[in-house]
């Protein structure tokens, strides 16, 4: 398939937004005195210059951030910025990931790292008080940005809202339709390609939206896939359908399901990620019959995702980008895409981890020591049950932990890609290899399964000569475990982005595998999620 990602666009992001309220409205009568020698009469949501007065006086290692702290809660009306409704909000929580990848991106220390760390330990007993959680995570948001953005002025990036929750404001809902702004040097910043092409779509749909051409499609109950050949009325509503989106130059109006109509549903289902076949199912109607006000918070949020990047992309001329809605992973060398691949990732309840890391190391014939959580909750009622389940599954016990030999059969097939991070996960080939044919690729315990697993290997490794292809094929035979250190490390992003525009303008739509999307939506289209009474 083609790739997603276009060479000119170096955009990454997890889930990142920048456009919601963070103003917490509520427990407005708890008390900093609770969790401090002081007496106070200030709301624990507010953050005024009496509070960040006294949390300075206390965290000293902190006074040469106070200016720039202060000017982050003078710009949200001193309400908290990483707490809303008493709890951590994604940003905080995306926020804390970054501290903690830090030294695998820049070489940075964070003064009272460890009170930070307090502050996300659900067994710590001794934690910050709200308002001084907020603030340590304020202090830290800025040490990180001038870090990763150092040549820029930090007014600059907290301008640009960069890994921020920026105060909402009704117009900002507008703001989607209003004509591009210049782009300067500063704006490129926090925003690239991806973002303007995002945009311009934007107006596409706003026009369908206004031109009101987005008319249901009736089915018939209960469903029955549609096939080439076949006539009816829905047939020709979803010619009109694949018109207006753009997948047809043009509308026939017939109710014939003929070859035009399959070269544009084929098309649609490329152009969406989705198995390549004329067959026209229950789920693609229910994707054609989402309204156009969807389509365009989808395409919003993931504008409000391209503002945050990781900066270290303005500059790389090789890494690995893995989008997870769209399953898909591309390997740009020299500026140049050399490689892209199918790839699944881990199921709901075992996401993979959104960040940016380093390849490190190519492993062949790896031996997988089986995470403990996985022997505790799967293996042990089987090796309960079976004396020789181990041996049958080419396992062995060494101390003390399971692990799977070197092998065809291996779960992490014949090569791994190590990257350090700190939730343990990494890439690595697969013999489930029938999964990459599934449209919906969510199987693993978190870590990434690559289709082109050994083409990839061979890409990385073609900067250095002694790894031939006999000497990979060997490496590779499945016998001994065969380490090899990169000398220069290979960044990779882990992003989630559910809608991508091509260097073509067409844009894709991805199943938003994680409710990403459904979290943002409830944030940056908060008047659309009203329950009546």
């Amino acid at each position: 398939m083609k790739t997603i990602f276009p060479i000119a666009i170096i955009l990454v992001t997890s889930f990142f937004i920048s456009s919601f309220n963070n103003l917490d409205k509520s427990d407005l009568n708890k008390k900093r005195a609770l969790t401090h020698n002081y007496t106070s009469t200030k709301n624990d949501d507010v953050v005024d210059s009496e509070v960040l007065n006294d949390f300075f006086k206390r965290y000293t290692d902190l006074k040469k951030y106070q200016n720039d702290v202060i000017s982050l809660y003078k710009n949200r009306s001193y309400g908290t910025i990483w707490y809303e409704n008493g709890k951590i909000t994604q940003y905080g929580l995306l926020l804390y990931s970054k501290i903690n990848t830090a030294s695998f991106e820049v070489p940075i220390e964070f003064p009272y790292k460890k009170e930070i760390d307090q502050i996300f330990n659900k067994k710590a007993t001794d934690k910050p008080s709200k308002t001084d959680s907020d603030m340590l995570l304020s202090a830290a948001y800025v040490i990180y940005a001038n870090h990763v953005f150092e040549g820029v002025n930090i007014e600059t990036v907290k301008n640009s809202e960069w890994l921020l929750p920026k105060k909402k404001t009704a117009a900002d809902t507008a703001t989607t339709s209003a004509p591009a702004k210049p782009v300067t040097e500063k704006t490129r910043v926090t925003k690239f390609d991806q973002y303007y092409k995002l945009q311009d779509v934007l107006k596409k749909y706003k026009k369908i939206e206004h031109d009101n051409t987005w008319t249901p499609i009736t089915v018939e109950t209960p469903y029955k896939d549609i096939r080439p050949d076949a006539k009816s009325v829905t047939v020709a509503q979803i010619r009109n359908r694949l018109f207006v989106m753009g997948d047809l130059q043009n509308d026939s109006k017939s109710d014939f399901y003929d070859q035009e109509l399959m070269d544009g549903v084929m098309k649609y289902k490329l152009r969406n990620g989705l198995k390549p076949n004329y067959i026209i199912s229950e789920a693609n109607i229910k994707d054609m019959n989402e309204s156009i006000q969807e389509k365009i918070k989808k395409i919003t949020i993931n504008m409000e995702r391209c503002k945050e990047i990781y900066p270290t992309l303005l500059t790389d001329t090789e890494y690995i980008m893995v989008n997870i809605p769209s399953y898909e992973l591309v390997y740009v060398k020299n500026g140049k895409i050399e490689l892209e691949s199918k790839v699944f990732v881990g199921s709901p309840l075992t996401k993979t981890t959104i960040f940016s890391g380093n390849i490190e190391k190519v492993v062949f014939s790896p031996y997988w020591t089986v995470p403990q959580s996985i022997v505790d909750n799967e293996l042990k009622m089987k090796i309960a049950g079976d004396p020789n389940y181990l041996a049958e599954h080419n396992m062995e016990m060494v101390n003390g932990q399971v692990r799977q030999k070197p092998g065809a059969n291996n779960s992490l097939g014949l090569v791994k890609f190590i990257f350090p991070n700190p939730d343990d996960i990494y890439m690595h080939d697969t013999p489930a290899k029938t999964l990459f044919d599934f449209e919906q690729r969510t199987f693993s315990h978190g870590c990434i399964n690559v289709s082109k697993a050994k083409e990839l290997a061979i890409a990385i490794l073609k900067d250095y000569p002694e790894w031939t292809a006999d000497r990979i094929d060997k490496a590779m035979d499945g016998q001994a475990e065969t380490t090899f250190k990169l000398p220069t490390k290979v960044p990779i992003y882990i992003t989630y982005f559910t809608t991508w525009v091509k260097e073509s303008g067409e844009i894709s739509f991805f199943q938003d595998v994680y409710d990403k999307d459904g979290d943002l939506n409830k944030i940056l289209f908060p008047e659309a999620n009203v329950v009546s009474n």
